[in-house]
């Protein structure tokens, strides 16, 4: 069973792309092939999606880290 957020987040990258992330699943993708900029929110989501995804923590604690690493990498998360 994939893991999903109540709800998805819109993340708009340079040069136009848009990319809709569903959970923690396209998080950890997004993160490995799209981020512009790896900090300490960047890690600790990355760690929170794959607990999350493991059952140690909830989606919605995965959801608030990736929305910090997306601030912190200056990305706009909708």
């Amino acid at each position: 069973m994939q893991v999903v957020w109540k709800q998805p987040i819109e993340l708009d990258f340079v040069g136009g792309m848009c990319r809709t992330v569903k959970g923690p699943s396209d998080a950890l993708a997004c993160l490995a092939d799209h981020w512009p900029r790896r900090g300490p929110f960047y890690v600790a989501a990355r760690s929170a999606c794959r607990a999350a995804i493991d059952g140690r923590r909830t989606a919605e604690e995965a959801r608030t880290l990736f929305i910090s690493a997306a601030e912190e990498a200056e990305l706009d998360a909708h």
